[in-house]
């Protein structure tokens, strides 16, 4: 049986107070196991009214759980799709406060931003690309606000996908000039080489990522619109960060992003 309106409003309040106190919580589904998909997504758009009603801007849309490294690291299937907010972006080379975020991690992400809306069903690889804008890198820094860094799907989706912060970096390419499966990314933590990989670490290519987002999006009945900012999901499994950290990113044609953990 679906959750009620109080209910979800309760979760999304619980939830988002813990991201904003970093502090851990057991995952919901403990205390609500009969809660189904839409309850997970209804909850997340819960938390992003909430940040919107205080005057955030939803500036871009999310990808998680994408690569097969991820989705085999945190035991899952499926990707899973969320939102970041503008308070969430830091600069390139700027520095990261662990003391806002409860156990962080960090994963390269190949971003796209489009130029027309894209909307499901029936969006595919060749739909997302024509309505590529450019494309540029970033780095997610993920912070789950579950205990121990253990959730199920339901809960992850609930918690915004551990939506923390982001930077983008580099430079932007038209994705003309790109080959989006075979872009290769390494990260790297204190100047040692941490994860490898390439774009089609991500469901065998990024564009995957955004057209499984558009068809999401059209079954709640919404769309991706142009120009959105969209995060493809982690290309490499995430690492975990401490204070004292740097992180630099290398994207093959596409330059550096690079962080220092404080």
């Amino acid at each position: 049986m679906p959750l009620d309106r109080n209910t979800i409003e309760q979760l999304a309040a619980h939830l988002e107070s813990a991201e904003l106190e970093a502090r851990d919580v057991t995952k919901i589904t403990d205390d609500y196991p009969q809660m189904d998909w839409a309850d997970a997504y209804d909850i997340q758009d819960e938390i992003r009214r909430r940040k919107e009603a205080r005057g955030h801007k939803t500036v871009g849309l999310k990808a998680g759980l994408t690569s097969f490294a991820k989705m085999k690291q945190m035991g899952v299937e499926v990707p899973c799709f969320g939102f970041v907010s503008d308070y969430m972006a830091r600069p390139d080379g700027g520095e990261i406060r662990t003391s806002e975020l409860i156990h962080p991690k960090v994963e390269a992400e190949i971003c796209i931003v489009t130029k027309a809306p894209l909307r499901g069903p029936g969006c595919h690889v060749g739909a997302v690309m024509a309505a590529i804008d450019f494309v540029i890198p970033a780095v997610e820094i993920i912070d789950s606000r579950y205990r121990d860094f253990k959730f199920d799907l339901k809960s992850v989706i609930a918690d915004n996908t551990s939506a923390s912060r982001f930077v983008i970096g580099g430079r932007s390419r038209n994705v003309e000039e790109l080959d989006l499966r075979t872009l290769g990314v390494v990260l790297e933590k204190n100047g040692q080489i941490m994860a490898m990989a390439a774009g089609a670490a991500v469901l065998g290519h990024p564009a995957a990522a955004v057209a499984m987002m558009a068809n999401h999006l059209g079954a709640r009945g919404q769309e991706i619109p142009a120009g959105s900012f969209i995060m493809t999901g982690g290309v490499t499994e995430a690492i975990a960060v401490q204070a004292g950290d740097s992180v630099n990113v290398r994207f093959q044609d596409l330059g550096s992003v690079s962080m220092r953990f404080i």
